[in-house]
């Protein structure tokens, strides 16, 4: 990893730490406890600070952002029409064609067990639709004759 990927790694982490901190309420509690369940679910989750202050998780793409607002802390999931939820997490967002999301609102338990496995299936199709995007494209290495 590059030096300067690893330093923007650190300084999101940190400015996440510091927004949970700022929020000092459940809001700050139940952003902390989801993170560390991405990150129990996938331990190569990279941490992306983007859009003025979102944190963004994501491993070959973005797998879901960790929005806070007042009522609710809100998962979203970049490609999240596309994953199966047996355990129906996904309650915000259902009528678009490519996100879903999880609204977390006060009191409200995480199903810890339920949102790992969709974290991993979110990992496995960011990468499943990386590698399909590089075998359409040229081999590397390889040149192509231009007629």
């Amino acid at each position: 990893m590059c030096v300067e990927r690893a330093d923007a790694m650190e300084s999101a982490a940190a400015l996440i730490d510091a927004k949970i901190n700022e929020l000092g309420d459940w809001r700050g509690k139940t952003l902390a406890k989801v993170r560390a369940i991405i990150h129990k679910a996938d331990p190569e989750i990279v941490e992306e600070w983007k859009w003025r202050g979102t944190p963004v998780f994501s491993h070959g793409g973005i797998v879901c952002t960790g929005e806070t607002y007042k009522s609710v802390v809100k998962l979203t999931f970049a490609k999240g029409a596309g994953l199966e939820d047996p355990a129906g997490l996904f309650n915000s967002s259902l009528d678009g064609n490519v996100r879903r999301a999880i609204d977390i609102h006060e009191g409200e338990k995480v199903d810890e067990a339920a949102l790992k496995e969709l974290i991993r299936a979110a990992v496995a199709l960011n990468l499943e639709l990386k590698a399909k995007s590089r075998s359409k494209g040229t081999p590397r290495g390889k040149a192509t004759a231009r007629g």
